[in-house]
């Protein structure tokens, strides 16, 4: 069964900030049938993808690709000569993945923590969540 995955890389991170794009820089992707740290080694120039999510799906990363692109802003490729054809790559609002944990929460019935921040794991569940709709 196929799975889809979100992954991060520091450096690219690092890079997104000093070019404009932000440090928020996502990779979603769904592969044949699993998908290993090594096998994203070289994804946009760099080596230090860690994974973050992955899940089960029906779907296509084409599929999976235009779904989250209704929501979430994809990076094109094509603009960025670093990317060198990496596709996937989102840049995340913070903001929308907050108001989507503080919409979960009130529907759960349940109140905010005082210390409440988003972590890397909670934007991957938003971003496999919203592909998948």
């Amino acid at each position: 069964m196929p799975i889809i995955y979100v992954a991060t890389s520091k450096a690219n991170q690092e890079w997104g900030a000093d070019v404009g794009l932000g440090k928020n820089l996502y990779k979603l992707g769904v592969s044949a049938d699993s998908v290993t740290e090594q096998d994203l080694a070289g994804l946009a120039g760099q080596s230090d993808w860690k994974i973050l999510k992955t899940d089960e799906t029906e779907l296509s990363e084409d599929e999976a690709l235009e779904r989250l692109a209704r929501k979430e802003k994809p990076v094109d490729p094509n603009y960025y000569p670093k990317l060198r054809g990496a596709k996937g790559l989102f840049k995340v609002a913070i903001n929308s993945v907050e108001n989507s944990m503080l919409v979960a929460l009130a529907l759960d019935g349940k109140e905010p923590p005082k210390n409440f921040k988003v972590k890397p794991v909670d934007i991957a569940k938003y971003l496999i969540s919203n592909a998948l709709r």
